[in-house]
């Protein structure tokens, strides 16, 4: 059964223990693919999407629907959350001792969960370069804005207004609906760096 987003935020609100299950099955396929492509490891991606629900779960009530969507609130947790994952010591440590059978076996095993399988990635191909450059960096890879800037070697300030531009030129390529998702989204980003 399917259920409205205002059904899930208002069980949210309540604390509603039912609710978590509900956003389970309705939006973790989602979730987990964008986790997956940034931590680029299928059995991490799955620890990092229970973090996020566990986070989702204790701020539920917090959300609130005038600052966005719910499903860019829950993208924003659980990216954040796997951003957080990429950071962690332990994390960095792993990476450094991971064998090559391990690393091509997990980029074979993430097939079909990535952005590029289901034709995310390749709208980007519509941008100009320094647009879509920047939007992969930012949603596919995990960077900040100011770790974009300091990769690319230009001002914080052209990043947002590439961010900008791109997001725009994004809104002629999809339809309307997900290109308001992915504004907001963004914009959210902006707020948080």
């Amino acid at each position: 059964m399917k259920f409205a987003e205002s059904q899930i935020v208002e069980m949210l609100h309540q604390n509603d223990k039912r609710v978590i299950a509900i956003i389970y099955d309705q939006y973790a396929p989602s979730l987990y693919g964008v986790v997956v492509r940034i931590v680029q490891s299928e059995e991490i991606a799955q620890d990092v999407l229970q973090d996020a629900f566990v986070k989702i779960w204790k701020k539920g009530t917090t959300y609130n629907a005038t600052k966005g969507t719910l499903f860019t609130w829950l993208l924003n947790i659980t990216r954040n959350t796997a951003i957080d994952k990429l950071r962690s010591a332990g994390f960095r440590k792993r990476g450094k001792n991971q064998s090559i059978d391990d690393l091509v076996n997990n980029q074979v095993s993430n097939r079909g969960t990535n952005p590029e399988e289901i034709g995310v990635k390749e709208l980007l191909t519509n941008l100009d370069d320094k647009y879509g450059e920047i939007i992969d960096m930012i949603y596919f890879r995990g960077f900040t804005q100011k770790e974009v800037s300091e990769e690319l070697d230009i001002p914080l300030g052209t990043v947002k207004t590439r961010l900008r531009i791109g997001l725009r030129e994004l809104r002629g390529i999809f339809d309307v609906t997900i290109a308001v998702g992915l504004f907001l989204f963004f914009n959210s980003i902006s707020l948080l760096n």
